[in-house]
């Protein structure tokens, strides 16, 4: 997706400034008419700032029309039918694009009860999370009053706008949309990194199957050499990092038992902060191990 600068934007025409942001929110262009009018913009946070003072100052029939206007997840009539494009790359960065038949039935059943008890589709920020912590998030706001759940998927509308807005407009100031992970090899036996260590992150799934999203070499230092997530918000999950050490060992001629005692290290740990750091390191010798949440 091709970004516009904010001074371009701030200068297009109304039409074109319009045809520009029409999508930042689902099937709701009303909304960048009326940023049309507050031009100009000193900065993406302030752009973003009136995008959602326009949804919370409107009536409310027009904000429950803008909440009807977002799809259901994971519903396979609409994806059939056609989503937008950027509700089919949100839906799919957290694998609903590849369900099994269980996890389809499960996203059914909520989806219904949600639009029963609410009168409006789920909202939620897919990129900001697993499949399991979707599912989640449904049964926790399931138990909400509308009036709340209102709020609840107004806030959210406001994260899906804001990596939107990332995506589309390159401007001095940034969003807080982005979070990254991490990890570092320490050889605790010799007291310095240690190069050469394949590396899987794996997302782990209660319901259908886990998945390696990452695969690296650490470095000289220790370290890969692209986060292991970057760019991104860290989807709110459970993970696996796998360390492949024993043929680290074998490689500097450190005597290993057969088979090794070390062989491959499983780290599981959760996230809880799209927009965090989190660094996993580990410190390893080859009969022992640590780690801790660093930043």
């Amino acid at each position: 997706m091709s970004q516009i600068s904010l001074s371009d934007l701030n200068a297009a025409a109304k039409a074109d400034f319009v045809a520009v942001l029409a999508n930042v929110v689902e099937y709701s262009p009303w909304i960048a008419e009326q940023l049309a009018g507050k031009r100009p913009f000193a900065g993406v946070n302030q752009l973003h700032a009136a995008l959602m003072a326009a949804i919370q100052s409107a009536e409310p029939d027009v904000q429950l029309a803008l909440l009807r206007a977002h799809p259901d997840l994971a519903n396979k009539t609409q994806r059939a039918a056609g989503l937008t494009e950027e509700s089919t790359e949100e839906q799919n960065s957290a694998g609903l694009d590849r369900l099994s038949e269980a996890e389809y039935a499960a996203f059914e059943r909520v989806n219904n009860a949600y639009r029963e008890k609410f009168g409006f589709p789920y909202i939620v920020c897919v990129r900001r999370h697993t499949r399991d912590s979707v599912l989640n998030d449904f049964e926790t706001r399931l138990r909400n009053i509308a009036k709340t759940e209102t709020r609840r998927a107004i806030e959210e509308i406001g994260r899906i706008s804001a990596l939107r807005l990332d995506q589309l407009v390159a401007a001095e100031d940034k969003l807080k949309v982005h979070g990254r992970l991490s990890t570092h090899v320490l050889d605790n036996q010799i007291g310095k990194p240690a190069p050469g260590i394949p590396i899987e992150l794996v997302e782990l799934a209660s319901l259908g199957e886990s998945r390696v999203i990452a695969r690296a070499v650490t470095n000289a230092d220790g370290r890969t050499d692209q986060p292991l997530i970057g760019g991104r918000p860290l989807p709110i999950g459970r993970y696996e990092l796998k360390f492949s050490v024993a043929k680290y060992y074998t490689e500097r001629n450190v005597q290993l038992t057969d088979p090794p005692f070390l062989d491959e290290i499983p780290l599981r740990f959760a996230v809880s902060e799209p927009e965090g750091h989190y660094h996993v390191p580990l410190l390893v010798t080859p009969w022992s191990y640590s780690t801790y949440r660093g930043s």
